[in-house]
């Protein structure tokens, strides 16, 4: 059957498809229970963000929440981002990637990038956990969140132990005996989907941060993970990109394929060029969120920083000497009195737009108006 397959190309890659029950199945109820939860937390109640109420625990208290999701909504990208993870893990499978992967090894190589890689990163970036977390009520709450945080959890997502499976999983089923059986034995080969599907989901689950999970951790910590898993990937490609042992337990090879050296050639370039592309851009999404958070955190950012040096470059007036001048109690009611109205206090920020300041400015324009000449005619002449 498979010496029949026309030559592999796009067309091909979207418009051959071969109906998987077992995925098909895993794909929609995943995708229905997703929508369920949007649905859930966009229609709850009040007290289905409760958690100080709760009864069920101290874990049950905390109540993780979206940053990007406010009164009830669960932010509509985040959606997108989960259904395009399970549409990847179709098009991987029943696809025509699927099709042809015991065909050409390039194309498995494929398979096994989308599986491990881009599919579990846009399954994490759409947070099902958190939404299982915002779509429940106490006391399904509080277990959720201390199930996501006991201790069998905490050791699969730890870090370290992400590394570990991600570097084993890829080096197990490329560089071993064990690739071969996996390209003769369809049973074997559909563990292997889950092995990469499961292994690539808890490696990235740490590292795109927002699952109420134990780990938070920084965000150079997860760049630096990111980095150091890299060269697995790399090297992994470099070793199959100058094997010259063919592999054995391919479907038959028909007449348009490659050669087995330059198939497999081919696929160690795919491992290595393809995986560390996809690598580096997770790390540039990293990198922007952490800049994004730190634009977010930061007191007015370089904007404000432009504003305060022109001001003080008009009026002679450091920013510091309303800080200076504030006793204590007076700072405090300020922070008190602006905190409330989403402002910034001048003993924590420096702001120019308070009342001090606003008096300097005030002057500064008494001072223009008092050297400006007058005109002849005018009010003043």
């Amino acid at each position: 059957m498979m010496t029949t397959l026309p030559p592999f190309g796009w067309a091909e890659a979207f418009g051959r498809w071969q109906f998987g029950p077992v995925t098909t199945a895993v794909t929609v109820v995943a995708a229905g229970l997703y929508l369920a939860g949007v649905w859930r937390v966009a229609t709850a109640g009040p007290d289905s963000t409760a958690g100080p109420d709760s009864t069920d625990g101290p874990d049950s208290t905390e109540s993780p929440h979206d940053p990007d999701s406010t009164h009830g909504r669960w932010p509509w990208w985040r959606a997108g981002l989960f259904l395009a993870g399970l549409a990847v893990l179709v098009l991987a499978t029943e696809g025509g990637v699927g099709v042809y992967s015991d065909t050409l090894f390039w194309d498995h190589m494929i398979q096994h990038l989308l599986l491990i890689m881009v599919a579990p990163v846009l399954l994490v970036a759409g947070q099902p956990l958190r939404l299982l977390a915002e779509a429940s009520r106490e006391p399904m709450r509080g277990r959720v969140t201390r199930a996501l945080r006991s201790p069998v959890a905490a050791a699969l997502t730890w870090p370290p132990f992400g590394i570990l499976a991600y570097t084993a999983t890829i080096v197990a089923t490329h560089l071993t005996g064990l690739m071969n059986v996996i390209m003769s034995n369809s049973a074997v080969r559909d563990g292997e989907h889950v092995l990469y599907l499961v292994v690539g989901i808890l490696f990235f689950l740490p590292l795109l941060g927002g699952e109420p999970i134990r780990w938070q951790i920084s965000y150079p910590a997860r760049l630096l993970v990111l980095f150091l898993t890299m060269p697995v990937d790399t090297f992994t490609g470099l070793i199959l990109g100058y094997s010259n042992t063919p592999m054995t337990g391919t479907a038959p090879r028909p007449s348009w394929a490659p050669g087995a050296i330059s198939d497999l050639h081919s696929g160690g370039a795919v491992m290595w060029i393809g995986g560390d592309a996809i690598m580096f851009a997770v790390m540039m999404l990293v990198f922007l969120a952490w800049s994004r958070e730190g634009l977010a955190t930061s007191s007015g950012g370089w904007l404000e920083s432009v504003r305060q040096a022109n001001f003080a470059g008009l009026t002679g007036t450091e920013v510091a000497r309303a800080t200076q001048t504030a006793t204590p109690a007076n700072a405090t009611s300020t922070a008190s009195a602006q905190g409330g109205q989403g402002g910034q206090s001048t003993q924590d920020g420096g702001s120019i737009d308070d009342d001090e300041h606003l008096a300097a400015y005030n002057e500064f324009l008494a001072r223009i108006n008092a050297t400006e000449p007058h005109r002849p005619g005018g009010k003043n002449g």
